[in-house]
């Protein structure tokens, strides 16, 4: 596409660089805006959730949305839809917006109490939800070479003070683990807890193959929709699969190593804190994993269509 006919596609649809839903109207998602004293923002007093759409379905749709609403009602938040009030409100900034390939992000903040208050009991709960272009963590040569993964000293947050099965925006750990992986050349990072296990990283779950065999931390992690398809497709494979601790030292010496996430599927790693894993190239359970996890969600699997009827 052109420079001339990206403006004009943008022109004719304002809703094409991303389209968003807050208090009640669409508008395109550069204009979206929320209050600067929301609580969300200024106390990370907010829970989301992450649908993707692959070639205009979006893929566990429903299993994202009952995540979400879990997670407000852990947090004590009242949603103000109802879940087909959802699903429209998501379908809707799909549609406004055109895209085949999204983005798709639904947030629920505690919103503002009245002035001097500090009662969370008192605050209007309030609903966003926004359609972006497909968000990928990890670029094309990360994700044809795979990447370089920093295991840090850090420790994510115990679930005993923030449930991380409750998805939430606490990212000030993964951050500092971030950066402490760019100090030491790597790309991204995974957390350990109290014990020294892994956890997670900024995103995604962790996922190790050691002799044929798979195993995730099953402790301190989101439990990601992601990783809920890895396991399904394990089984589907007859690879065994263990939910349980992981050592760091496990990774470093397994066979392969990858990553679930939303915004990506499967992201093979080929080093870790500077070290090849295995023989430093793409393994054969990742690769496989990864091509059915695709082709699968292209034939349709956990699929959802998006009617563009109104907005081709």
């Amino acid at each position: 596409m052109t420079d001339a006919t990206a403006t004009a596609t943008t022109v004719t649809n304002p809703y094409a660089a991303g389209a968003a839903y807050i208090d009640g109207e669409y508008v395109p998602l550069a204009e979206a805006r929320i209050p600067i004293t929301d609580w969300g923002f200024i106390r990370s007093d907010v829970t989301y959730d992450v649908v993707h759409v692959w070639k205009g379905r979006f893929f566990r749709l429903e299993d994202h949305l009952e995540r979400f609403e879990r997670s407000a009602a852990g947090m004590r938040f009242t949603l103000p839809h109802s879940r087909a009030g959802q699903r429209e409100i998501l379908m809707e900034c799909v549609r406004l917006s055109g895209l085949r390939d999204a983005y798709v992000e639904m947030i629920c903040t505690r919103g503002t109490p009245p002035p001097g208050s500090r009662d969370p009991r008192q605050a209007r709960n309030r609903y966003f939800a926004f359609a972006a272009p497909f968000i990928w963590v990890a670029d094309e040569a990360q994700r044809m070479r795979g990447l370089h993964l920093v295991i840090s000293a850090v420790q994510r947050i115990p679930p005993e003070s923030v449930d991380p099965t409750l998805k939430n925006f606490h990212w000030g750990d993964l951050i500092r683990g971030l950066f402490d992986a760019y100090d030491r050349g790597g790309e991204t990072v995974a957390l350990v807890d109290g014990d020294g296990n892994l956890t997670e990283g900024p995103g995604f779950n962790i996922f190790v193959v050691k002799s044929g065999k798979v195993a995730t931390p099953h402790r301190g992690v989101l439990e990601g929709i992601t990783r809920r398809t890895v396991i399904e497709l394990c089984a589907e494979c007859g690879l065994p699969l263990d939910l349980r601790p992981v050592s760091p030292g496990e990774a470093r010496s397994a066979d392969e190593v990858f990553l679930s996430t939303t915004a990506g599927g499967l992201l093979p790693v080929t080093t870790i804190d500077g070290k090849p894993v295995g023989d430093g190239n793409l393994g054969p359970v990742t690769d496989r994993l990864r091509d059915l996890y695709w082709s699968k969600q292209e034939a349709g699997w956990h699929g959802t269509d998006v009617d563009y009827t109104d907005h081709a």
